[in-house]
């Protein structure tokens, strides 16, 4: 994909398609302004706008995971009206890029539905180009505000490749790519599998903010690319970067 040009913004928009990586998937579909509320971190109701800003849609990331933490998700975006509501046009205000565990679905743990997010998935969050593509698509594109990087408690895959590092014994197929692009923060981390998380969380943080498409949208105040850490035992979302 060209860095300096739209890659076929009407056909893109018309087939409601992003690009996919190497084990990447997406949350596709969205709208700017739409009619629905959405509870208030005071408890009253606000009108559902597209959050147009980076703090606007971290704020509205964080008031979906207190609503998961608490057991009280709300499930928008969730109906038949949502679909056609976003069948021919999309506008997610945040890209999310996390790990494929099948315990971390970002629109759950953000409590969000059709249109909201984009979503990449791949292991431990590793990252390469194709990734890194279909992270630029929506700030470069949409002018979604927000990508934020998701890393996890517990992830397996970083698991299994600080056990591999450790014992120098290669992961079968393609897992042993996964291992080699995890190689830094497992030395920088002393083989201690959670500072390893938050570690490698970071440096995709910092890679991307580093991209060619992003920076001038971030020294614009435009763009933030942000690092959290989400804990399977209590669903909570923090911030690291």
């Amino acid at each position: 994909m060209p860095n300096d040009q739209p890659i076929g913004r009407r056909g893109l928009l018309r087939a409601g398609l992003v690009v996919g990586g190497l084990f990447a998937g997406t949350a596709a579909a969205g709208t700017a302004v739409h009619a629905q509320s959405v509870p208030s971190s005071s408890g009253t109701t606000t009108p559902d706008k597209r959050p147009a800003t980076p703090d606007q849609a971290w704020a509205r990331l964080r008031e979906g995971n207190r609503r998961w933490v608490a057991g009280t998700s709300t499930h928008p975006h969730q109906d038949a009206a949502r679909r056609a509501e976003v069948a021919q046009k999309q506008d997610p205000f945040a890209v999310v890029f996390s790990c494929i565990d099948s315990r971390v679905a970002p629109e759950l743990v953000f409590d969000t539905g059709l249109g909201d997010l984009f979503v990449l998935r791949t292991a431990g969050q590793t990252i390469d180009p194709l990734v890194t593509g279909s992270a630029e698509y929506g700030p470069a594109e949409l002018g979604t505000p927000l990508v934020v990087v998701l890393g996890h408690q517990r992830c397996g895959a970083v698991t299994a490749a600080a056990e591999s590092l450790h014992d120098h014994k290669k992961l079968p197929g393609e897992l042993s790519t996964i291992a080699s692009s995890l190689r830094s923060s497992y030395k920088r981390s002393g083989g201690d599998v959670d500072k390893m998380i938050r570690i490698h969380t970071i440096d995709v943080v910092n890679q991307l903010k580093k991209d060619r498409l992003f920076t001038p949208r971030i020294a614009k105040g435009q763009l933030k690319v942000i690092g959290a850490y989400y804990s399977i035992d209590t669903g909570e979302v923090s911030r690291l970067a």
